[in-house]
């Protein structure tokens, strides 16, 4: 019988899943990639992460595709996400406040059972697929 995976094992799994996910969805046939913030372009094995415009504690959004960008670990971590700056982007891409949405979605809570991470899991597995030949 298979022993049963924690749910703190899968968050990890599916944090990591989705972080490729974002930064291959976003780079070119090189494998480099824009920061959302600053604009430097690297590789996205090169210090690049998963910026999240809205922080990953509110969980409704923290694998919400339209609140992660590629960003550098200067910008996502060093200036702690550049949340200014990469709300009038997603503003800009959006054309229109969709960072206000996204800040009133955030106050609303969500609960993902096992069986959601498992299916997410699954999900960014095929997409990643998809995107990385």
């Amino acid at each position: 019988m298979p022993r049963k995976v924690s749910r703190k094992n899968l968050i990890k799994k599916l944090d990591n899943l989705f972080s490729l996910y974002t930064r291959l969805k976003y780079s070119d046939k090189n494998g480099i990639v824009s920061c959302y913030t600053c604009g430097i372009r690297k590789h996205y094995k090169d210090y690049m992460q998963c910026g999240h415009f809205i922080s990953r504690r509110h969980y409704i959004l923290r694998f919400s595709e339209k609140n992660t960008r590629v960003q550098c670990y200067g910008c996502n971590v060093g200036k702690q996400g550049q949340q200014y700056q990469f709300a009038l982007n997603l503003n800009k891409e959006y054309g229109y406040d969709i960072a206000s949405e996204l800040l009133q979605e955030s106050k609303k809570t969500k609960k993902f059972s096992n069986d959601d991470l498992i299916s997410l899991i699954n999900k960014y597995k095929e997409f990643i697929k998809v995107i990385d030949k």
